[in-house]
């Protein structure tokens, strides 16, 4: 059966935090990560999550900010340790242009529900990180082409990073 703590964020109230049950032993833990019917009620009608993605990073990488008009994106650390932001990019919104920061890791195992129309980028804290994206979305998927990419210091947001000299790729600078 799967237990989690489900909440909104605290300033952007649009995005999902799961916080999954976790059965600690002397070997380890093992907790669910996604069970379709209960996240599935998260997301608007007859979609589901369609496709996966992982992205394994060094420490002092900073990926994004990136995002879309059409895709749910449910983000999590499987390994090690990210300071995650998500930024609201939707112009009619109360939280226009505010962001909020989470750490995700493998030991809280929290995961964030990332609607369209929100950005997302994180900095690895720890020595490697992987990130997973599950990802719901209608027709073809939106790739790099296609997506909104927002500089990671831009002085609109004012996002405090806990770095000030980032790892980045070309299109993040």
């Amino acid at each position: 059966m799967f237990e989690a703590k489900i909440t909104s964020g605290e300033i952007l109230n649009d995005i999902i935090i799961f916080e999954p049950s976790v059965n600690n032993d002397r070997r380890g833990n093992i907790f669910t990560s996604y069970q379709k019917d209960i996240y599935n009620k998260f997301l608007p009608k007859d979609l589901d999550f369609i496709h996966d993605k992982f992205s394994s990073s060094k420490q002092n990488v900073l990926r994004g900010l990136h995002g879309d008009t059409k895709t749910w994106k449910l983000i999590s650390c499987v390994y090690g340790d990210i300071y995650e932001v998500v930024v609201d990019l939707r112009p009619k919104s109360s939280t226009y242009m505010k962001w909020e920061s989470f750490n995700l890791n493998n030991q809280n195992n929290k995961q964030i529900l990332v609607p369209p129309h929100f950005l997302n980028g994180y900095y690895v804290l720890s020595e490697n990180a992987t990130f997973h994206y599950k990802l719901a979305y209608e027709g073809e998927y939106f790739d790099v082409g296609q997506q909104t990419v927002v500089r990671w210091n831009d002085k609109g947001l004012n996002i405090d990073w806990p770095c000030t000299d980032p790892i980045l790729q070309d299109r993040d600078k």
